[in-house]
């Protein structure tokens, strides 16, 4: 429940900071086009994001007979979380990982890399198929897609301010704070509007972690899974994709610095385990 009322509050700051940009700007001309946009780009996102992920990563769709043992942890995990079967893939990588897509429960979609299948045993798996089951239960997806709808249309209209500040502020406009606003809508805004973005992600991946225990009824496989998949991040980072899809996987598969661990989908990866474990304290 916290982290369920940490994402509205952080998705009704979003909408917030929304409208006070249009209100800075004072043209909802503007602001309207923006949202025309963005809409249309995040509509095709949404319904066409899972397919150009799976074939990014050169995911196949696999059934009961060619992978019999990742299929009847899946159905087993479904059945608990009481959800429609999802289409369940495997990426052909030894990065140790997995991922769900699909804007809703009935077109759910779990997949999971080679590395992962060979690296967990099956109570590791269950605990990881049950948080990405999660993520479709909860749908991450679509909240997702909202919040980055919203802050798309916040960097669109800060793109608009900072030409506006470049070419409109001259004259009289020059002599008054209207430059000075432009400046600041242009540069902090977008800034802010992706840290909380990156909030709601956090969020949404503790919010898993725990729909995953109480749905598997204990943390402890997911906990293991865990710690094995961050080392394994490091000796085996993923080699095809690209770090915009990071926030999909439940850890992040590529190396980063320090600036990229600031700037993380992912909360870090010991409070994660620590979390999980005062669940299984308190049960």
């Amino acid at each position: 429940m916290i982290n369920q009322a940490k994402t509205v509050i952080l998705l009704a700051s979003l909408t917030a900071l929304l409208l006070f940009v249009g209100q800075m700007l004072g043209g909802y001309g503007g602001l309207v086009i923006a949202v025309f946009f963005v809409l249309i780009f995040n509509g095709v996102s949404y319904f066409w994001s899972h397919k150009i992920v799976l074939m990014m990563y050169k995911a196949k769709q696999v059934d009961e007979k060619h992978a019999p043992r990742l299929y009847k942890l899946v159905r087993e995990v479904v059945n608990k979380a009481n959800i429609p079967m999802p289409k369940v893939y495997i990426v052909p990588s030894n990065n140790a990982n997995a991922f769900a897509t699909g804007r809703n429960p009935e077109h759910g979609i779990v997949a999971c890399t080679k590395g992962i299948l060979n690296l967990l045993d099956d109570e590791e798996l269950k605990g990881v198929i049950a948080h990405e089951c999660s993520h479709i239960k909860n749908r991450d997806i679509l909240i997702q897609t909202i919040a980055g709808m919203i802050a798309g249309v916040i960097s669109y209209v800060a793109i608009m301010a900072r030409w506006g500040a470049i070419f409109g502020g001259f004259g009289r406009d020059r002599d008054s704070g209207n430059l000075i606003q432009l400046l600041v809508l242009g540069i902090l805004t977008p800034i802010i509007a992706m840290l909380i973005q990156l909030a709601i992600s956090r969020s949404r991946e503790y919010l898993a972690d725990e729909s995953a225990a109480k749905i598997l009824g204990t943390s402890s496989g997911l906990t293991s899974a865990l710690a094995k998949l961050s080392n394994n991040a490091k000796q085996h980072p993923m080699q095809i994709g690209n770090q915009s899809t990071a926030h999909l996987f439940i850890v992040n598969p590529f190396k980063g610095g320090f600036i990229l661990s600031l700037l993380s989908t992912h909360p870090p990866m010991n409070k994660r385990i620590q979390r999980l474990k005062s669940m299984d304290y308190k049960q």
